[in-house]
C-alpha cells in the first residue's frame, strides 16, 4: 500500500471536508505525507508543503486505510498508538468523524 492507494481512497469523500477551512497533513512515515487544503474554496489533496498545518495525522498507509474503510475506528486507533495527532485536537475529531464514515 502506498500513499496513491491512500489518496484514491480519500478522493471521492473531499467534499466532507468542505466545512474544514485548514490545511490538514496526514504523514505516512516512509510512504510519504500529503494534505487536504480547505482554506481557499473546494478541498484539495497535494502533495505536503512546508506550511504549518492546523492538524497532522501520524499513521500508516495500512491503518489510513483502515479507518478510511471502516475496519478501524479512529478513537482506538489513537488510544492503542497507531494514530498520533499534532495540533488542534477539536478539529482532529471533527475530521476523525468524516474519515470513519
Amino acid at each position: 500500500m502506498d500513499l496513491e492507494d491512500v489518496t484514491g481512497e480519500l478522493e471521492p469523500r473531499l467534499g466532507d471536508f468542505a466545512e474544514i477551512i485548514a490545511l490538514v497533513r496526514f504523514d505516512l512515515g516512509d510512504a510519504g505525507a500529503f494534505e487536504i487544503d480547505g482554506r481557499e474554496g473546494a478541498p484539495v489533496i497535494h502533495a505536503a508543503s512546508e506550511e504549518e498545518a492546523k492538524v497532522t495525522f501520524r499513521t500508516t498507509p495500512e491503518n489510513l486505510l483502515k479507518i478510511l474503510r471502516g475496519e478501524l475506528n479512529p478513537m482506538m486507533a489513537y488510544t492503542l498508538g497507531r494514530l498520533k495527532i499534532e495540533g488542534s485536537m477539536g478539529l482532529a475529531m471533527k475530521i476523525s468523524t468524516i474519515l470513519e464514515e
